[in-house]
C-alpha cells in the first residue's frame, strides 16, 4: 500500500508489531528490547513464525495513550527499513487491525481471515 495511514493518538491502548525476517532478526530484537527498556513497556516474544494475522515474523510492544507521543517518533527514527504496524487495542480485533491500523514504513498484508 502506498502512503499507508500514519499513526494517530486517538485510543487508550495500542500494540506495535515490528516485522522482520531472518536477515533482520537481530536488529528487530534489539529495537524491541531497547524500546521496552527505554519507555518501560511490555514487550512480547520475538516470534520467528507467523502468529495471528501477521504474515511476517513479528514482535509486539504494548503501550498506552500517554506513551504514544514519545514512542512513535522514536520507533520511526530507529526502525531502519522495518515495517511497524501500530493499531488500537479496543477489544475488537478485526477493527483494530483494519479501521484502527496505522503504519511506520510500508504496510504489510495481514491475514484477516483469522480474526473472524
Amino acid at each position: 500500500m502506498k502512503n499507508p495511514p500514519r499513526p494517530q493518538n486517538r485510543h487508550a491502548a495500542y500494540h506495535a508489531h515490528v516485522y522482520f525476517d531472518s536477515s533482520t532478526l537481530g536488529f528487530a530484537t534489539e529495537l524491541c528490547h531497547t524500546a521496552g527498556e527505554k519507555f518501560s513497556l511490555k514487550v512480547g516474544r520475538v516470534h520467528q513464525r507467523l502468529v495471528g494475522p501477521h504474515t511476517k515474523w513479528s514482535c509486539q510492544i504494548r503501550f498506552g495513550h500517554a506513551d504514544f507521543d514519545h514512542l512513535i517518533p522514536w520507533l520511526d527514527k530507529h526502525r531502519g527499513d522495518l515495517s511497524v504496524l501500530i493499531h488500537a487495542d479496543t477489544g475488537n480485533d478485526l477493527e483494530d487491525h483494519t479501521k484502527y491500523a496505522y503504519w511506520l514504513g510500508d504496510a504489510v498484508e495481514l491475514n484477516l481471515s483469522v480474526l473472524h
